[in-house]
């Protein structure tokens, strides 16, 4: 099993199938961690297999689960969690993160949907991490998810994350376009959500690319470049928090390795300015 530190640093990027060859053939400086759903690699061998954990031994890595549903009504699939942690323990990985949503009902759903914001679905969500973090060893950290309609609130989806944090000792894994995107969907102000999350509990960042649908709709995807605005709350982000360690995620329309390198560049670009910033202040 690699040796890797559970200290994540730096920028990292979101390992897909296709981009195996392209970065196992050439000098990577740019990236200090990958990130892989696990669903994807669980019992894979031969030759995938063999290079996934070529390249995975080099850097650190971390799990950010798809089917996990840990908001949902199912019974909770156990059977996947050990085998999430079988394979935590055959490549190192530090880390094991999900969507706070859910996302089966009756089966899989292929979609994450939202939860409704209320004490009820807190309890419930409690339990179920919990006996995830059980079976894994270590808290887990959950993602601030998307969402375009919201089936019944009490309470408002910061308090919902804050509460389902504290009660149940996991950590935040925070998405900054998530944040961006919801922000212009539901009307709030970003940078303000931002910092009334519990930031102490975050453990990374993701930042990803979306589309425009309208201008009073965005559409979380994956599939584009990080636009400034999510570039400027990321910045923001680090000013609040330091510079933590960050991840690319782009699931479709693969640019150019070089490209998407480019992009975990930018990341690591404000990171650095952040540290300076923060080294100023010191010695001010």
């Amino acid at each position: 099993m690699p040796a890797h530190s559970d200290r994540l640093a730096g920028a990292g990027l979101g390992l897909r199938r296709a981009l195996l060859g392209p970065l196992l053939s050439g000098e990577i400086p740019e990236v200090d961690f990958f990130e892989v759903a696990p669903e994807n690699w669980i019992g894979v061998g031969g030759r995938l297999g063999r290079q996934f954990r070529e390249l995975v031994a080099q850097r650190p890595l971390v799990l950010h689960g798809l089917s996990l549903d840990i908001g949902g009504t199912d019974e909770l699939d156990t059977a996947l969690v050990r085998a999430v942690r079988g394979l935590m323990d055959d490549t190192g990985a530090s880390l094991y993160t999900e969507h706070l949503s859910y996302c089966a009902a009756d089966g899989h759903l292929y979609d994450l949907l939202p939860l409704p914001f209320t004490a009820e679905a807190v309890t419930h969500v409690v339990e179920r991490v919990q006996r995830v973090q059980d079976i894994i060893g270590a808290p887990i950290a959950l993602e601030n998810a998307s969402y375009y309609a919201q089936p019944h609130a009490e309470m408002t989806e910061l308090e919902f994350i804050t509460e389902v944090v504290r009660r149940s000792g996991c950590d935040l894994l925070l998405d900054v376009n998530n944040v961006y995107v919801n922000s212009i969907n539901h009307g709030y102000t970003a940078s303000a959500f931002l910092q009334a999350l519990p930031l102490d509990r975050v453990r990374y960042i993701h930042v990803a690319g979306h589309y425009d649908e309208a201008p009073d709709l965005k559409v979380d995807t994956h599939g584009t470049s990080v636009i400034e605005p999510v570039w400027s709350l990321l910045a923001e982000a680090y000013r609040l928090l330091g510079p933590v360690p960050t991840l690319l995620e782009r699931d479709f329309n693969l640019p150019p390795l070089v490209e998407l390198l480019r992009e975990v560049g930018q990341i690591r670009r404000l990171q650095a300015a952040d540290s300076v910033g923060l080294q100023g202040c010191a010695h001010g």
